[in-house]
């Protein structure tokens, strides 16, 4: 052999770098839950969005439902039971109403026509027929659809701009905050509950560790993991060099406020939507100066978005020929000198 045949010849890796996953706009998301059209399901119209999406997005963010909750709860607060509708349906009403832009009212009728009671059908499954004469309630189970007459459905809609078979709920553009929220308290509890909390990298490159040190280090740390966590590790490394062993940190979630920032972006986001002053939302103040006075904006917010609420439920009486929803003056404008 010659002397160039006794040297292999070895190539060192090149630098590399990538990133994790693109970013997703906004439009891709809307497409998979609001498309803005109602498909032709031969006895009906589809809604232009994923029903069972916003029911379970209603209770993925605290603040997210607590303004739905707010305003449902002071609307019923006005409301005059009548012996055709109760409290308990009205707050139903108004519930389907506030988390899908659709509420329902079926006329039950006697044989002489006469009303006897209106009953709440849960909006997620009623759907409009396409011969725009029936209503139907899909549970998309075994059972066959149940058929309404249109004459005994009232169905109030918040206008959607893109359709008219369907309403749509004011709070759309504030979903993804409310899946972020959620997001972020669902990764806090992961890392909480993950025991070791692993942000970082034991880098050891000490040529005074063998392998059964680094076996026990690996050991410890498995150890560390789960229920009766935040153990102290003891390490002793004779002859080791300096940094020979160093912690090199991921995250460092548990060091800053990104989680809270996330949280607080996000509260801003549903409350914009909604329009409902945080205060109302059982939201603390972060600054010392606080929401400002209470009882004002609860008057504001009575006069602004409740009114109208009223008045829309109003459109029942008109459906009806009969003055069954009404309302008592709300208590805070009733005090107001």
């Amino acid at each position: 052999m010659n002397e160039t045949e006794n040297h292999a010849v070895v190539e060192m890796p090149g630098m590399e770098a990538f990133t994790f996953g693109d970013p997703i706009p906004v439009m891709e998301q809307w497409q998979t839950l609001y498309w803005g059209e109602c498909h032709n399901h031969q006895l009906w119209y589809a809604p232009p969005y994923d029903p069972d999406a916003l029911s379970k997005t209603m209770r993925a963010s605290p603040h997210h439902s607590s303004a739905i909750f707010v305003k449902r709860n002071i609307l019923a607060s006005t409301f005059i039971p009548h012996p055709l509708l109760s409290h308990r349906d009205f707050s139903r009403l108004v519930l389907d109403y506030m988390t899908f832009g659709n509420a329902y009212i079926e006329r039950v009728t006697s044989r002489s026509k006469k009303t006897m009671k209106l009953n709440v059908p849960l909006a997620k499954y009623m759907r409009v027929g396409v011969d725009a004469q029936s209503y139907y309630f899909a549970t998309h189970s075994w059972a066959e659809p149940h058929k309404y007459k249109a004459d005994n459905i009232c169905h109030l809609i918040e206008p959607d701009i893109n359709q008219e078979v369907y309403g749509a709920p004011e709070y759309l553009s504030a979903l993804n905050a409310a899946w972020l929220d959620e997001s972020a308290t669902l990764f806090r509890r992961k890392y909480y509950l993950n025991g070791s909390h692993a942000g970082y990298i034991l880098y050891i490159n000490d040529p005074a560790t063998n392998k059964e040190d680094i076996d026990a280090i690996r050991k410890a740390l498995k150890d560390s993991k789960g229920p009766g966590n935040f153990r102290n590790l003891f390490m002793y490394s004779p002859n080791g060099k300096k940094d020979g062993i160093q912690i090199l940190p991921i995250s460092e979630v548990s060091a800053n406020d990104d989680f809270f920032k996330i949280k607080e972006a996000s509260r801003i986001d549903i409350a914009a939507a909604h329009r409902v002053p945080p205060q109302l939302m059982g939201a603390s103040p972060t600054n010392a100066a606080g929401f400002g006075d209470l009882i004002k904006a609860a008057r504001v917010f009575a006069v602004n978005e409740l009114m109208p609420l009223q008045q829309t439920m109003l459109q029942i009486n008109d459906w009806l020929g009969e003055e069954v929803i009404r309302f008592k003056d709300y208590s805070l404008l009733k005090d107001e000198d």
